[in-house]
């Protein structure tokens, strides 16, 4: 199971309903956290996480509001729990910004880490799951991640036990290969069935670009700002963000399941306005809440 924590839902000024931007994405033993915007932290704390769950962070880009909390959750994860290392991903300049966030206080316990400069590609992989980058266009380098589980092959319980299957025979077929088993020939596809791995895709500052719609391509949930409705697309434009209307586009032109609108602008006290619009142009959409989880 996948279950998605909204930490901040908010863009350039915080209110007191949305903070900075944060998501945290949680499969098995990987807590995987994208943009650390101001605050984050504390967030983390009213949801009763703990910072040292972190394994990974993913920065889309290196405007303040999306990366000014990196230093203390830095510092409380170093606290926390001493010795491990945290595993950061982010676009080129990623290594000098955050060496010169370091250089600007007398920094103690920052948690060790390592840092990869990411393009267009997959950055990381394992038996579960890749993580995959692609460029977005905003007034500077920026990214957006997908989450993709590995398919996964499952036995037919009621399948194995009339045949009697136990032990690592049932583990050669979940493996997709077929066995012989007291002298008969068992297919794999006659015990077990494949689960399609979920596809979870973070679309952060952009306009509408290729790089949005490969993340959104069959996505089972679309994360996707939407800063503005509609109504003053020129100013959203103006700041290369995406209008609430583009970002429902982007999702219905590329066969998304679900949409969540994040990185709400201050100017909406409610949000209904932007829900509405939403649903004008794709009808499975939430507007994010701090707080919000949804699992997958």
């Amino acid at each position: 199971m996948i279950e998605i924590t909204f930490l901040g839902t908010g863009c350039m000024q915080p209110t007191k309903a949305r903070n900075h931007s944060g998501i945290l994405l949680t499969s098995g033993g990987e807590n995987i956290l994208l943009d650390c915007g101001e605050g984050i932290q504390r967030q983390m704390k009213i949801a009763g996480i703990r910072p040292a769950k972190i394994t990974r962070l993913l920065i889309s880009h290196w405007h303040g509001d999306h990366v000014l909390g990196i230093p203390g959750l830095m510092s409380s994860m170093g606290a926390d729990k001493p010795g491990l290392v945290l595993k950061i991903y982010g676009p080129k300049g990623t290594k000098k910004y955050l060496q010169n966030m370091f250089n600007s206080f007398a920094a103690k316990k920052i948690i060790d880490y390592e840092v990869k400069e990411i393009k267009s590609s997959i950055f990381f992989k394992n038996d579960d799951f890749e993580l995959e980058a692609q460029p977005l266009k905003h007034s500077v380098a920026c990214l957006g991640f997908s989450f993709k589980e590995k398919d996964k092959r499952k036995i037919k319980i009621d399948a194995a036990g009339r045949l009697g299957l136990e032990g690592p025979i049932l583990g050669k077929l979940q493996q997709g290969k077929n066995v012989s088993y007291k002298g008969k020939k068992i297919k794999a596809n006659d015990v077990s069935y494949v689960v399609e791995g979920k596809k979870i895709s973070y679309i952060a500052d952009t306009v509408p670009c290729e790089g949005a719609e490969k993340l959104a391509k069959n996505a089972d949930v679309l994360i996707s700002e939407g800063t503005h409705l509609d109504e003053i697309k020129e100013k959203t434009e103006k700041y290369m963000h995406l209008t609430v209307k583009q970002a429902a586009l982007i999702a219905s032109e590329n066969n998304a399941k679900k949409l969540v609108i994040t990185h709400l602008s201050q100017r909406y006290k409610e949000p209904s306005e932007a829900l509405a619009e939403a649903k004008t142009y794709f009808n499975n959409v939430i507007v994010a809440e701090d707080f919000m989880k949804i699992k997958v």
